[in-house]
């Protein structure tokens, strides 16, 4: 071999692993969900494209799902912080509480989390303060606006049943807000407390035969498992969120959804952009949707007041 052709040799194998060193290191994003992933997590991903954010070129993404299970979200958390993620989202507020016991450094960004401040995620909505922020979601004067819908589709409604997360840190201020709602308008409330999908047959089963009119269903539990027991047990159901009737439940009434992905993409962006998460505001929904399922009201075999469906923001038929 001529000597010309070694050194270019020498030089072309010595460069190769030289270049591999100077690949950019791609972002990484690691996401936990308690259940009821979509459309939030395929939106959010929309989302960050537009920012410039792109799967494979400049960000990868781990994404986790408890899949309904409670228990496991903690481990789930915990992986995803030795996966030495660059920021957490997480979705919904258990989400956010396991995240939140995993790391007190990496950034977090929550959507839709109920009450930051009641629940103690974050120290006010101005100032978070620590390593926590993005977007509140159900608050917990819903509570009695559900029961006010209640009423005005079923103005004959004397019950309603709530289906509790045993997990979810929510759940006492959102019962309490229910049952206030319930002694101003004259409707007993009944809640039942589950921990995962395994007790959901028996607690609407319990529903049916206290003769519920309604039930209410929080945004943190699976929601097909409890849509399709209370068709079963012919019971409306009612959820602060959007993406309730979409899996067939016969009415929601939450934060427009939209709006929220946007806002979630926009801070994931200043976060890894350099912005500390204690210094950026917890942001709240300014827009609120009514969407009502009739396919659903169909197969309940009921038939809704015109003006209640006339009002709706959005009618699935």
């Amino acid at each position: 071999m001529k000597r010309r052709q070694f050194i270019v040799g020498v030089g072309a194998v010595t460069a190769w692993p030289l270049a591999l060193r100077a690949q950019p290191r791609l972002t990484t994003i690691g996401a936990l969900v308690p259940a009821n992933p979509e459309p939030f997590w395929t939106k959010v991903r929309d989302g960050l494209r537009e920012l410039g954010y792109v799967e494979g070129k400049n960000v990868r993404f781990e994404f986790r799902t408890a899949d309904g299970n409670p228990g496991l979200l903690n481990g789930l958390a915990e992986e995803l912080v030795r996966l030495n993620v660059d920021l957490l989202l997480v979705w919904q507020t258990p989400a956010a509480f396991a995240a939140k016991r995993a790391t007190t450094s990496l950034p977090i960004v929550m959507a839709s989390v109920a009450d930051p401040v009641g629940t103690g995620l974050v120290a006010s909505l101005a100032r978070p303060g620590g390593n926590i922020t993005g977007l509140s979601g159900t608050t917990a004067e819903l509570g009695a606006k559900i029961l006010e819908l209640i009423r005005e589709m079923i103005p004959s409604a004397q019950r309603a049943g709530v289906l509790v997360n045993a997990t979810d840190p929510f759940s006492r201020i959102f019962v309490e807000q229910v049952e206030r709602g319930g002694l101003s308008l004259g409707i007993t409330v009944q809640p039942v407390v589950v921990d995962g999908v395994d007790g959901f047959d028996a607690a609407i089963s319990a529903m049916a035969k206290e003769r519920a009119d309604a039930v209410i269903v929080q945004p943190s539990l699976p929601f097909k498992a409890a849509v399709d027991l209370a068709l079963k047990y012919k019971l409306p159901t009612i959820s602060p969120s959007q993406v309730f009737t979409g899996a067939e439940g016969l009415v929601s009434y939450s934060a427009d959804q939209s709006e929220l992905y946007r806002s979630v993409a926009q801070y994931v962006d200043r976060i890894l952009k350099g912005a500390k998460p204690s210094e950026l505001p917890v942001l709240q929904p300014t827009r609120y949707e009514l969407i009502v399922n009739l396919k659903t009201a169909n197969a309940l075999g009921i038939v809704l007041p015109p003006t209640f469906v006339a009002r709706a923001d959005k009618v699935i038929e």
